[in-house]
């Protein structure tokens, strides 16, 4: 079995998004902290993605690009997120590749 996810996104096949999932958001702000160009804390304590022109994105299920310089910052996020409430995928087929319905 091959690991495909695990190599660097080089196309635009390979494009991949990052969505939140704020009904299981825990609001501790590691996102945030590790990737505050893609996340950010609202008002109401749960985190958001961010558009590449740093608007919050709060419709349920938005989902933002993940920039190649960050990509690794966005999966650390995922990782260490206590609400596994981070989803990355890839934008050509919307398969998770990494967060809590990775294959």
């Amino acid at each position: 079995m091959t690991v495909q996810h695990e190599a660097p996104a080089t196309g635009a096949e390979e494009a991949l998004e990052v969505w939140i999932d704020q009904d299981l958001c825990t609001g501790d702000g590691i996102c945030a902290q590790y990737a505050p160009e893609v996340f950010e804390l609202d008002i109401d304590g749960l985190a958001y993605v961010k558009s590449a022109d740093d608007e919050l994105l709060q419709d349920p299920g938005a989902t933002t690009p993940v920039p190649l310089p960050l990509l690794q910052d966005v999966v650390d996020s995922a990782k260490e997120c206590p609400g596994d409430c981070i989803h990355v995928r890839r934008v050509a087929d919307k398969v998770e590749v990494y967060g809590p319905d990775a294959e």
